[in-house]
C-alpha cells in the first residue's frame, strides 16, 4: 500500500483509480496527474517505485490544492458565506440544501431524522383529552 502525501492508496488498483483515494483528485485530474508524471495508467500502485512515487508527489505539490489545503479552502469559502449572510451563507447555517433542491419532501441528509412537531400537554390535558374521546 504506497503512502502519497500521508495517504494510504490501495496498492491493488491501477493506478487512475488509486489516486481518486486522495482528496480533490477525481477522474479526470488523476488521468492528467499521472500524464504529468510520465507515469502509466494502467500499472498497479503496488508496482510504483520510489522514484516513481517521488515524480508523482513533486506533481502532485506543485500543481494542486488537495486534501488539507482543499479541505481548508473550501471551508474557508463557507465561512465567508455566512459571515457576509448570502442566501447560501444561510442554507449552510441552518442546514438546509443549499442548492435549490426541494425541501417539502426529501432532503433528509441535509435536515437530519423527521421531527415530529407537535403540542406538548400537561398530564390534567391528557387525562381530560382520554376522559372526551371515551
Amino acid at each position: 500500500m504506497p503512502r502519497v502525501l500521508g495517504i494510504d492508496i490501495p496498492g491493488r488498483k491501477r493506478l487512475e483509480y488509486a489516486l481518486q483515494y486522495i482528496y480533490g483528485i477525481g477522474p479526470t485530474l488523476a488521468k492528467e496527474v499521472i500524464v504529468k508524471a510520465k507515469l502509466e495508467k494502467v500499472v498497479k500502485a503496488d508496482d510504483l517505485s520510489d522514484e516513481d512515487i517521488q515524480h508523482l508527489v513533486a506533481v502532485l505539490q506543485s500543481d494542486y490544492n488537495i486534501e488539507g489545503d482543499l479541505r481548508r479552502e473550501v471551508s474557508a469559502n463557507i465561512r465567508r458565506l455566512i459571515s457576509i449572510g448570502s442566501y447560501r451563507g444561510i442554507r449552510h447555517r441552518r442546514g438546509l440544501p443549499v442548492r435549490g433542491q426541494r425541501t417539502k419532501t426529501n432532503a433528509r441528509t441535509r435536515k437530519g431524522a423527521k421531527r415530529t412537531v407537535g403540542v406538548v400537554r400537561g398530564k390534567e390535558a391528557r387525562s381530560a383529552v382520554k376522559a372526551a374521546g371515551k
